[in-house]
């Protein structure tokens, strides 16, 4: 068994899970892990970032590992059909102690990716380091200062719980603010 956390519901209020509006990206941002996956989905809208929904998927401490590596690639692959987001951003993995954590985290990270490539979706991948300097602007930055510019840059009124959310949003932010550099350097280049 596994549950959705999810304390937004503005869909509606942004065109509709997948509809089209004008330039509009939808980024689907992933904090991996077995017992709590973060995810959060925004909309890129020229310059602005419109948070569309965001929660985690969490599965039951006791249960078999491959038993909740499928109840995690299942919640995605529903997520994903449901809020159709045209790129996927998710962390990379930084362990320096605990390898059963790394290697569980690894086998997590994989299905994730798997639900998203298998519905043609671009994955970015950054480390925790890149998404620090992309949305705080020091990679050195500390988990409160991040939480807190993720909360700014969606005009939210709370930051997002648990933190893995909070770091699914900051990973998406990530990715939208690195398509916007990539798309500078690539129109500067073609002069």
């Amino acid at each position: 068994m596994f549950a959705f956390w999810c304390p937004l519901n503005v869909i509606e209020a942004h065109g509709g899970a997948g509809g089209g509006v004008g330039s509009r990206v939808r980024i689907l941002g992933i904090d991996p892990g077995i017992a709590i996956v973060g995810f959060g989905f925004i909309d890129k809208q020229g310059h602005k970032l419109v948070p569309v929904q965001y929660g985690s998927i969490q599965t039951e401490a006791h249960t078999e590992d491959s038993v909740r590596l499928k109840q995690v690639y299942e919640a995605m692959v529903q997520l994903i059909d449901k809020y159709k987001p045209d790129a996927v951003a998710i962390e990379k993995l930084f362990f320096n102690r605990n390898v059963t954590t790394a290697l569980t985290v690894g086998q997590a990270r994989g299905v994730l990716m798997l639900a998203a490539v298998q519905q043609g979706l671009p994955i970015g991948e950054y480390t925790p380091l890149q998404v620090k300097q992309a949305i705080v602007g020091y990679g050195k930055a500390e988990k409160k200062q991040v939480q807190e510019m993720v909360r700014m840059f969606l005009h939210l009124s709370s930051v997002p719980k648990p933190d893995d959310v909070a770091d699914a949003l900051a990973v998406a932010i990530c990715h939208a603010h690195s398509a916007t550099l990539l798309q500078k350097m690539n129109g500067a280049t073609k002069r």
